[in-house]
């Protein structure tokens, strides 16, 4: 084999190996490639998940604002319950001090 033949060989060997390079790189585009059908889905999915997370917000604010009202509703109860507890107290010792002035 002279040098012209080796540089042919070679030529052709780089000339199919760029082909199959070539032929494969199209095949993988043509099979990954996206369809309208596709991307028509993805848009739903987003548009699915975009009213999904304001829902979840929406919840998170409406969980958070009845948490607060029930906070308050029980701080308001225990006042109260306070006030009670210290009117009945005043209201026993003052009637041990009367029994115990009739006992006298």
């Amino acid at each position: 084999m002279n040098q012209t033949e080796f540089i042919v060989a070679t030529a052709v060997i780089l000339f199919v190996v760029f082909l199959l390079g070539w032929f494969t790189h199209w095949a993988i585009a043509r099979l990954s490639r996206v369809t309208k059908a596709e991307l028509g889905e993805l848009e739903s999915m987003a548009q699915a998940l975009h009213e999904a997370e304001e829902a979840r917000d929406d919840a998170l604010d409406h969980l958070a604002q009845r948490e607060r009202e029930l906070t308050n509703a029980m701080t308001q109860t225990e006042a109260e319950l306070a006030a009670a507890m210290d009117g009945l107290r005043e209201a026993r010792a003052e009637a041990q001090d009367l029994r115990s002035r009739l006992e006298r």
